[in-house]
């Protein structure tokens, strides 16, 4: 064989792995890389205008296609300026690969110009991370990267090459199937675990699927098996942020999102149930509330690919070391096996039943402005048919948009969970676009969030991606005002944007359309026109300012302690809804 550059050993690894698309930006440690690119022409390049952008792009075109994203950037402050995607992606279980430029080997450690230790920064926010020294290893090594960054727990892995290393020659292999020495994440439940759980479940008076994102990376089938299992159950299904759509939202057993802006349902069913199921989720601090509180009567089954999850937060009676859809396929064998009926729990569904006539969604209107849940309702009215994909920024309307646009279907729901992070849904839905280059993508942003990496717009100028964003604007940082409202007696520090551009001015300077909808009879015209126009848009939705976002469960607080949009000027539960527990 003859010997390449490690530049093009990069290159030629990435695809044999099937890598189609790199989200990056160029500089002078990754020059020699973006060289073999550009000779290569078997990868398309994405060029982005800011390397966390980059990142989100790539957990954008993970999440919506199953496939690893990848990462391009340089040395020093391209490596840093990473790192919060990086972040995010580890926190919410994206399979993604950096691969960082770093000055030549005998600079390292010399302070040489855009040197960082990437290695060091990048060892808590990463599942594993590689300088790499020697071209030789180089294709192995980004093999081994992408094998870890995609089973068991999915997760960033960083990739750090001098620029020396780059330069110089090799041999490369393409090597067979990756068994790693130590890294062997479990797949198959035990056996006698899953028997008792089918037992546990089959016994139960009050049971409930708690679901997470770990059912969605399982794959398309797990989300068939996690519907198929209720099905044979009856139990209720509820999800977290980032399992939003494993289970149909117009299913009558699902009961909406649960924790800190959950419905009432959800949170008071995890509540009394005497059986959780805890499926690919990992028990947050958004979740539990306060912790001595949290289903204080239940028994508890946690079914996680992720070993580092089990009885981190909460006490679990039965832990099962699995991939999520293997374990339920292997429950739903030995349920149909055992030929169980399918449970009785009436009475359950009764209780749950009066916890729904709360409507702890519903919300107040007074004709005059635009209420941000009814804006939510009205794109999901208009878009739903559709099957978008979804992403948002944070804050507001990110759990307005959870509340309110109902997911059929997985990997149509992208945003910032774990992480939290302000800038996420533009690029991410620049990288949803471009991995689903025939679906509908619509970024739910807000006035101050999308001003995060707002130099995207010319990202999907660029490639002509036909992204539409949504703004939500009530002038706030709404979440932030919220917290002031409710923990600082309205001191609103901070939180007012003295200063917002022009959407509609912008999007046309960036080359978009831009629409402004004022009014609630403006509304529905508006979705219609962003709609039919068949490039990106940017709709400036002028909504209530000081609306709030409920239910909500206050930081520190118990699932019954819930304030309701009902009581929001007691901010406790009524004596009516305190009964129906």
């Amino acid at each position: 064989m003859a010997e390449k550059s490690g530049a093009d050993i990069l290159v030629e690894a990435l695809c044999d792995l099937g890598v189609e698309v790199i989200f990056g930006y160029p500089g002078g440690a990754v020059l020699p890389i973006y060289d073999a690119i550009f000779r290569s022409k078997r990868i398309r390049h994405i060029l982005v205008r800011h390397e966390q952008a980059a990142t989100h792009a790539a957990e954008g075109y993970a999440r919506s296609t199953g496939k690893p994203g990848v990462v391009l950037v340089t040395s020093g402050p391209g490596a840093t300026n990473a790192v919060t995607g990086i972040t995010d992606a580890l926190m919410d279980s994206i399979p993604m690969v950096v691969i960082t430029g770093q000055v030549a080997t005998h600079l390292i450690g010399s302070d040489a110009f855009q040197e960082a230790d990437t290695v060091g920064i990048t060892r808590h926010c990463t599942k594993h991370n590689y300088l790499v020294k020697d071209p030789a290893v180089l294709g192995s090594i980004v093999h081994e990267a992408f094998h870890i960054a995609t089973s068991g727990r999915p997760g960033p892995v960083v990739i750090d090459i001098p620029k020396d290393v780059q330069v110089a020659t090799a041999r490369y292999a393409k090597p067979g199937p990756i068994q790693h020495k130590t890294y062997r994440p479990p797949v198959k439940a035990d056996r006698g675990e899953i028997e008792q759980l089918v037992d546990m479940l089959a016994a139960a008076e009050r049971p409930i699927f708690y679901t997470g994102g770990g059912v969605i990376n399982s794959g398309p089938a797990a989300s068939q098996l996690l519907r198929e299992l209720a099905k044979v159950t009856g139990a209720p299904v509820t999800s977290t942020l980032m399992g939003l759509g494993a289970f149909p939202a117009s299913s009558p057993q699902w009961l909406g999102m649960l924790g800190m802006h959950g419905t009432y349902e959800a949170n008071l069913a995890m509540n009394q149930a005497d059986l959780i199921v805890a499926i690919g989720a990992r028990f947050d601090d958004r979740v539990t509330g306060r912790l001595d509180a949290f289903s204080p009567n239940s028994r508890k089954v946690h079914i996680d690919v992720d070993r580092s999850s089990m009885n981190k937060t909460v006490r679990i009676d039965l832990p099962i070391l699995a991939d999520a859809g293997h374990a339920m396929e292997d429950m739903l064998r030995i349920w149909k096996s055992r030929q169980h009926p399918k449970p009785d729990i009436a009475e359950w569904w009764r209780r749950i039943d009066g916890w729904r006539a709360v409507k702890s969604l519903d919300f107040p209107e007074n004709g005059k402005e635009i209420m941000p849940q009814r804006a939510i309702k009205a794109l999901w009215e208009a878009t739903h048919a559709k099957a978008p994909i979804i992403t948002t920024e944070v804050g507001q309307h990110q759990m307005w948009a959870a509340q309110h646009f109902g997911f059929e279907s997985p990997n149509k729901w992208l945003t910032s969970g774990g992480l939290g992070t302000m800038g996420y849904g533009l690029p991410a839905a620049i990288g949803a676009q471009l991995g689903n280059p025939n679906a509908l993508v619509i970024d739910i942003a807000g006035e101050a969030s999308i001003q995060m990496n707002i130099q995207e717009l010319g990202t999907a100028t660029q490639y002509r991606l036909p992204v539409k964003i949504f703004i939500l604007n009530n002038e706030y940082m709404g979440m932030v005002r919220q917290w002031q409202e409710l923990t600082y007696e309205s001191r609103y520090s901070e939180s007012y944007s003295d200063a917002l551009p022009d959407f509609v001015k912008l999007a046309e300077a960036y080359g978009w359309k831009g629409i402004r909808i004022e009014r609630p009879d403006q509304l529905d015209a508006g979705i219609a026109e962003m709609l039919a126009y068949d490039g990106p848009v940017i709709v400036d939705c002028r909504v209530a300012k000081l609306a709030n976002c409920f239910p909500m469960i206050p930081s520190g607080a118990a699932h019954t302690d819930m304030i309701l949009q009902a009581t929001e000027v007691s901010g406790i539960m009524d004596d009516e809804a305190k009964a129906l527990v």
